[in-house]
């Protein structure tokens, strides 16, 4: 290859803080939580609803439930599943499981029956970590399977909030092969790692894929992964960071933690930074309105589109100061409409947009910082990464023209879990084919278009489906929106608009083709509205257009 790409111009737009490269230490991922309870032991590590944990506190519990899992037969190389919601016992988990030198395994509590037994089965999982609701589906399951769980730790979500009452195995009626995740916690005394050869290029974390297309699939991520993530995480974020004091490093952490994103920015990132993680369970919106009011400051607030819709087109938005409350807000998972954009800014409030993926650990592109923003774009590449936008000749198309994102990287997957077939066609010569659609400008920022599998050809023309997305949501009165290509005789597929309007607001189908005809090429105007109180979206804001599709499917029969 030889192109503009390969001159990395883009990093003139780097902070003057941010490195062009790092040297990314071959060690365990854990020993991130090790550095950080030996420079700052006393230092809160997490926060849930005013229960407060230590870094040395939080490192002795992870060293326990390590040799916990030792004791129950998890050696190296084995799967362990997380089952829960955002909560201390998640975190706890997630850094005992690569203290043991177990793989974690990611699981969804929004899954459905169907989808945990596929993931089941496809990861033979030795032991698994569950939230007390969602124990009867995983005894169902384990029950049901050929190959069942060993070991099932049960607890309970407020176990680790204060002024509450702790349960216990008793109360919770558990059985053989079931222990009690705190009784474990506080029954064992070994507080040394166990001693586990971890190389840099073992698995980590098994993180699967949303499911856009067909059967999820488990990409695979090593040491080296996780701990280039949070290096590269850090530095670039560097000029936020550098000038808060310890004392107000705060993460609000609300994405789910089963998901990437929620994981490396979420636990990751501020655990590398000496930061307390501020945690909520899931997402409510006068929740957070609370817990913001409850602290003087919050450093970074990883955050989707969806997020930020409710907290400015909330009657509470003038309880908060944004320009002094929030250091950094991230941004990512999907596009932030223009019109959320302009009612952010009119408070002060600055954030910035970033692309990953599950098999680069949520890291990839992203804003150099909140001055330099460019609507509609997810920014730069970051430190480390190579980047080429590739046509279907597979050689690299100029700035300004449209092709397939192909990334390589420190963050980028070693495979995918049990799909050799696909981890060969996920990879070109050694780069990670994305299937994301974009153009690079001249100051190297990159707009993304839309997903190679999402694309409508109708009547011979490509449409985006994003690009109609975000004509339909310029307009004041949609809160969302969402298209799909239908099957048409005459024209291959058609265009269909899902949309959501704002509370209060009444809109009719003809305003809204009337609207697009002023933006788009007649080609891409949708020939069908159909409105609805929500949109399928995924836990961190990614369009499942998938299961729009599959109810148009079930229409026709």
């Amino acid at each position: 290859m030889s192109s503009i790409y390969e001159t990395h111009f883009w990093r003139e737009n780097f902070e003057w803080k941010t490195p062009h490269s790092i040297n990314y230490p071959k060690m365990p991922a854990y020993a991130i939580l090790r550095n950080s309870s030996v420079y700052k032991p006393d230092k809160v590590a997490t926060w849930f609803y005013g229960a407060e944990i230590t870094y040395n506190e939080l490192y002795l519990k992870v060293t326990r439930l390590a040799n916990v899992l030792a004791e129950n037969g998890v050696e190296k190389g084995d799967r362990v599943g997380m089952l829960m919601p955002n909560c201390p016992q998640g975190i706890i988990a997630f850094w005992a499981i690569l203290m043991a030198g177990g793989i974690v395994v990611n699981l969804n509590v929004l899954y459905t029956k169907d989808e945990l037994r596929f993931l089941f089965d496809d990861t033979n999982m030795k032991a698994i970590i569950v939230y007390d609701a969602i124990l009867p589906l995983v005894r169902e399951l384990n029950q049901a399977s050929a190959q069942p769980i060993k070991t099932v730790f049960v607890t309970k979500l407020f176990d680790f909030m204060a002024g509450t009452p702790k349960s216990s195995a008793a109360d919770l009626g558990l059985k053989d092969g079931e222990l009690h995740f705190s009784e474990v916690l506080e029954t064992d005394k070994i507080w040394a790692p166990p001693l586990v050869d971890i190389q840099h290029d073992d698995p980590a974390v098994i993180q699967f894929t949303g499911g856009t297309t067909g059967a999820p699939k488990g990409a695979v991520l090593t040491q080296y992964n996780i701990v280039a993530t949070a290096f590269i995480a850090n530095r670039w974020c560097s000029d936020f960071v550098d000038n808060q004091t310890y004392n107000r490093r705060r993460t609000l952490s609300i994405l789910p933690y089963s998901h990437i994103y929620g994981e490396a920015c979420g636990i990751l990132y501020p655990i590398f930074q000496c930061g307390t993680i501020v945690i909520l369970p899931r997402w409510d919106t006068d929740e957070v309105f609370n817990t913001l009011n409850a602290f003087e400051h919050i450093s970074y607030f990883p955050s989707v589109p969806t997020m930020l819709q409710a907290l400015f087109y909330s009657p509470r938005v003038d309880e908060i100061d944004w320009h002094r409350k929030i250091g950094y807000c991230g941004s990512g998972a999907a596009p932030a409409p223009l019109t959320l954009i302009q009612k952010c800014r009119a408070k002060d409030f600055n954030f910035c947009e970033g692309w990953g993926m599950s098999e680069t650990c949520a890291m990839g592109l992203g804003t150099p910082n909140a001055n330099s923003f460019k609507p509609n774009s997810v920014g730069i590449p970051m430190i480390d990464i190579d980047l080429r936008i590739v046509g279907p000749d597979g050689n690299d198309v100029p700035l300004g023209e449209e092709g397939e994102i192909w990334i390589k990287g420190p963050i980028v997957m070693k495979e995918y879990w049990n799909r050799p077939e696909e981890t060969a066609a996920a990879f070109e010569d050694g780069w990670l084919r994305t299937g994301d659609i974009a153009y690079m400008d001249e100051d190297g920022y990159v707009f993304i278009v839309d997903r190679i599998k999402d694309l409508i050809i109708a009547g011979g023309y490509n449409i985006y489906p994003r690009e109609v997305d975000e004509a339909l949501l310029k307009h004041p009165k949609v809160a969302d929106a969402m298209v799909i290509g239908l099957p048409d005789e005459y024209r291959g597929e058609t265009v269909k608009a899902y949309v959501q309007v704002y509370p209060g607001e009444t809109l009719t189908a003809e305003e809204l083709i009337a609207f697009c005809r002023e933006s788009l090429a007649a080609y891409k105007v949708p020939h069908q509205v159909e409105f609805r109180d929500s949109l399928p979206r995924s836990a961190t804001g990614k369009a499942l257009r998938r299961i729009l599709k599959e109810e148009e499917k079930q229409k026709r029969g």
